[in-house]
């Protein structure tokens, strides 16, 4: 990878992202829980998950990953309380496709997964930024 892809790629908005991670730890007495692994890289993301009427409504994460998805679990920290599981799996899709296809950023409230855009051109990273997403939806019963 050259200098100005890695500069591109490790951007100083996905470093304060990576470093300013919302809700880290665990939950006492969660409803649902997923620790989500990327065989590549190793990275993992384990998600507790409070659900009331099918609204996140308490929310942790233990995050143990790369730059990239320390930065994609700090998006979906600041967003995760309120969601719905269609909301989540709808933004794990959107994130996908927008990795993977060239598709849209992912829609309100998580459109701040633009910042991940640097890193369609690096498949090898896509398992640990989809993490955080896939582990929420897991630990939501989907």
């Amino acid at each position: 990878m050259s200098d100005s892809a890695m500069i591109a790629l490790y951007s100083q908005r996905i470093l304060a992202l990576a470093a300013d991670i919302p809700h880290l730890g665990r939950l006492k007495e969660p409803t649902g829980t997923s620790r989500r692994r990327s065989p590549l890289c190793g990275s993992t993301v384990t998600v507790d998950v409070v659900v009331t009427d099918g609204r996140v409504t308490d929310f942790a994460q233990d995050v143990k990953a790369c730059a990239l998805g320390q930065a994609s679990a700090s998006i979906l920290g600041r967003v995760a309380v309120g969601r719905t599981l269609p909301e989540v799996t709808k933004a794990r899709d959107q994130l996908l496709a927008m990795l993977r296809e060239d598709g849209p950023v992912p829609d309100a409230p998580f459109e701040g997964y633009e910042v991940l855009i640097p890193a369609r051109e690096h498949r090898n990273r896509h398992a640990s930024i989809l993490l955080a997403l896939e582990a929420l939806a897991e630990a939501m019963g989907g």
